[in-house]
């Protein structure tokens, strides 16, 4: 699995368990870790977790202007 599948991968398992939620936001590299199954290096599992975070935020932006679409 490239860095890019792992990443939308941990996305789509956050995003569906707000305990996994939760977590992230305590913790985002622990729990990137733990959703992911491996250990990163320090450097690594930073930039994986600001991207997942960075991922989660454009997501819950996009969908809110897809409910507004709606409405109008």
């Amino acid at each position: 699995m490239d860095i890019k599948e792992m990443i939308n991968d941990v996305v789509e398992k956050i995003t569906k368990n707000d305990d996994l939620i939760e977590n992230f936001k305590k913790d985002p590299i622990k729990t990137v870790e733990s959703v992911a199954g491996i250990d990163l290096p320090d450097g690594v599992a930073d930039k994986i977790a600001d991207a997942v975070n960075s991922k989660i935020s454009v997501d819950k932006v996009s969908d809110a202007f897809g409910k507004l679409k709606k409405l109008f």
